[in-house]
């Protein structure tokens, strides 16, 4: 029986992680903290994993803070990017003994699209992306979509195209978007959605759009649970559920 310590363990994720772990035959949550809550009730309880749904602010000490305990980590806070994950594997140098899994989507079909989007980016002479959220949401853009950004412009480099063509030079009010290495990218809030992006590519005379949707959290679950079970077998750090779907 895996034990597992869940960090954020009253926001909407972790509380939908800590129904889902419970409810499995194999793990069972041993902590739950939260804000005002000792983090150090995660070694007392003698955590194999923990689970990271931390606000953005405080998860990267935390993940520092669980690879100098010797536990290995499942990080679902959005928000970590190249030069985070690089601090990590700082961290692990020298650390046989502990694994971090960085998961910026635990869906299987946002995975997917990240996927089938990476694939297509060569192809296409425009592309940017949308991403939707709830308005409780404190980071944009999301995880998926910073990931996703940086997937498509590693494949276009890769493949030498060229940036998006983009005749835009006034944009006082920012309405065309944030950047990310290259590839625009726009954060929506509107109450109603809990997770959806879509990518939109285009040539002369043809569009693409792949567009996935989580409409509740119960479809993250088994990504959550796979993720678990799978980072004491994924040495040092390790970045997307990619890997457990067998894509990688």
């Amino acid at each position: 029986m895996t034990s597992v310590a869940v960090l954020g363990a009253r926001g909407r994720m972790g509380v939908a992680s800590v129904r889902a772990i419970n409810a499995s035959s194999d793990m069972s949550v041993v902590s739950e903290i939260d804000i005002d809550d000792d983090i150090q009730d995660v070694v007392d309880k003698n955590a194999d994993v923990v689970l990271v749904f931390s606000p953005p602010d405080v998860a990267h000490d935390h993940v520092q803070w669980c690879i100098k305990q010797g536990i290995h980590v499942v990080v679902g806070t959005s928000g970590f990017d190249e030069e985070s994950v690089d601090r990590i594997r700082t961290a692990l140098v020298g650390r046989d003994d502990v694994n971090v899994f960085v998961v910026p989507n635990f869906s299987v079909g946002a995975v997917l699209a990240t996927r089938f989007a990476t694939l297509s980016a060569p192809f296409f002479e425009s592309v940017e992306i949308i991403e939707f959220h709830h308005p409780g949401k404190v980071d944009a853009p999301s995880g998926t979509a910073l990931r996703t950004a940086e997937l498509i412009a590693r494949a276009r480099n890769e493949a030498g195209r060229s940036p998006s063509p983009d005749a835009t030079v006034l944009d006082p009010h920012g309405v065309r978007g944030g950047q990310i290495e290259g590839i625009g990218v726009h954060a929506i809030r509107v109450s109603g959605f809990m997770s959806s992006q879509e990518v939109l590519f285009g040539n002369d005379g043809e569009t693409m759009t792949l567009r996935y949707d989580s409409v509740s959290r119960e479809s993250l679950m088994p990504g959550v649970l796979s993720s678990i079970r799978a980072v004491s077998n994924l040495p040092g750090v390790t970045v997307g559920l990619d890997v457990v779907l067998g894509l990688d």
